[in-house]
């Protein structure tokens, strides 16, 4: 046995521990889900979420950890492909509109129209001027739909450079993986300091107090997971909610303020 294997060997009773205290926790907090579902059903509420955030930073899996056993009937996962020439035709909006909640329904978008102000921006899928109009309607937009009964609520899922590179290799290796893999990918990290900047002006001019943004570090999965659902869980009203429901982790979920870009957000 070589010492790397004798070191995973040795570490093995503390993974195999930390494994299962993670499902036990996210057991716990996807019986508050159910509840909070049966809830928004009879109180014929529409909640929107939207995840946003780098390429590998751990979308799909929260967003499955938070539907997997919700009733589908009421829950819907959006995840737009490329818009059609007919999409790039019409009001930029548009598209997305047809997929917002309507009574009863719960609503998480997996990636959403901040597509303009990151990959369409930094791969030049859009122009300057198209950008800018994203950029200077964008709060009207949500603000439309808030006041319209819908409540939004907005994470974005940062990841070290170090990690997305290491998580994207991984998809290049896994055959269960290989799905997500796309051309993109190495354009994620080639343009690595591009997208920090996107993501910086989108966060700046895009966060208000009606619709803020709220920030998840996600180079550990499954404290993310466990903190985006603790923070969804304690804003939402729902009856018989669990009064000991811990609070998130200020290290790894927080709200975005302008301080965040020098100290608390990969550069």
């Amino acid at each position: 046995m070589n010492q790397k294997e004798q070191l995973q060997e040795a570490d093995a009773p503390r993974q195999a521990s930390s494994k299962k205290g993670y499902k036990q926790k996210l057991h716990e907090l996807q019986i508050e889900l159910v509840k909070l579902q049966r809830q928004i059903i009879k109180s014929d509420d529409k909640i929107l979420v939207i995840f946003e955030g780098r390429d590998s930073a751990g979308k799909d899996g929260v967003i499955k950890r938070i539907n997997q056993h919700l009733s589908p009937r009421e829950v819907r996962v959006v995840a737009l492909g490329k818009p059609s020439d007919r999409d790039r035709s019409a009001w930029y909006f548009q598209r997305y509109v047809p997929h917002l909640p309507v009574a009863q329904e719960l609503v998480l978008f997996n990636r959403s129209w901040y597509n303009r102000a990151g990959v369409e921006q930094v791969m030049g899928f859009c122009t300057a001027d198209e950008h800018e109009a994203f950029m200077t309607s964008v709060l009207d937009f949500e603000h439309l739909l808030v006041r319209s009964g819908i409540k939004l609520i907005k994470y974005y899922l940062d990841i070290s450079h170090a990690e997305q590179k290491k998580r994207l290799d991984d998809r290049e290796t896994d055959p269960l993986k290989q799905w997500k893999s796309s051309p993109i990918d190495e354009q994620a990290i080639k343009y690595w300091k591009q997208y920090s900047a996107a993501r910086n002006e989108m966060l700046t001019r895009s966060h208000a107090p009606l619709t803020p943004w709220t920030i998840v570090h996600t180079d550990n999965k499954h404290k993310a997971r466990l903190n985006i659902i603790c923070d969804l869980l304690g804003r939402l009203d729902y009856k018989d909610k669990d009064k000991q429901l811990p609070q998130p982790d200020p290290e790894i979920l927080f709200t975005y303020d302008t301080t965040c870009l020098k100290s608390r957000l990969a550069p």
